[in-house]
């Protein structure tokens, strides 16, 4: 169910999708399988680009966001830490959460605050949640129609602390919200 009085946020379009290129992101740091090579992925985004009127600091935001969707931490990092405003934040926090450093990943979400995207991010992950009748995980992460970054954070961490075959089950789930809110923040930066 979506919110009341909200529009329905409609599923990452196909060229979002494709713009991230792979659909089994983790949680934490790589590598994985499906992660393109940083100078792959350098020449594909700089051929996009090229044609783009984006920008260059949103540019440079999705570049960030690319490289740490194809496990390449340490330049995503460096983009996050100069950029001094909400997205850049965002990136900085869930680059911390993916190595993962809580604490640190903690402290940039409220940098943050109650980021554009968010609103799309709550309402796709609660009509996720709710399809997958994990109400109990829904309520810990929306609150009032609104994303909890924090609680998010806080999933993943006792997603390490539970039975094996079910903190599987968990993390393959967090991962599902993890590419939402990749993809939303991506959708907010292409519209910038």
């Amino acid at each position: 169910p979506g919110t009341a009085g909200r529009t329905s946020a409609p599923p990452a379009s196909p060229s979002a999708r494709s713009r991230l290129a792979n659909s089994s992101l983790s949680l934490g740091p790589g590598p994985r399988a499906g992660a393109m090579p940083l100078e792959t992925l350098d020449k594909k985004l700089g051929q996009l680009f090229a044609k783009s009127s984006l920008p260059a600091q949103s540019r440079e935001l999705i570049r960030g966001l690319l490289l740490l969707w194809h496990d390449h931490h340490e330049p995503a990092h460096v983009i996050a830490q100069d950029i001094e405003n909400a997205d850049g934040s965002l990136l900085h926090a869930i680059l911390h959460r993916r190595e993962p450093d809580c604490g640190n990943a903690a402290y940039w979400f409220r940098r943050v605050g109650k980021h554009e995207c968010f609103p799309a991010i709550a309402e796709r992950v609660e009509n996720l949640l709710h399809a997958k009748n994990e109400i109990a995980l829904q309520k810990q992460l929306i609150h009032n129609g609104e994303w909890d970054a924090s609680a998010f954070i806080k999933a993943y961490e006792e997603a390490g602390r539970i039975g094996q075959k079910k903190s599987d089950e968990r993390i393959t789930l967090l991962r599902e919200i993890q590419g939402i809110e990749s993809e939303e923040f991506l959708k907010h930066l292409l519209a910038v």
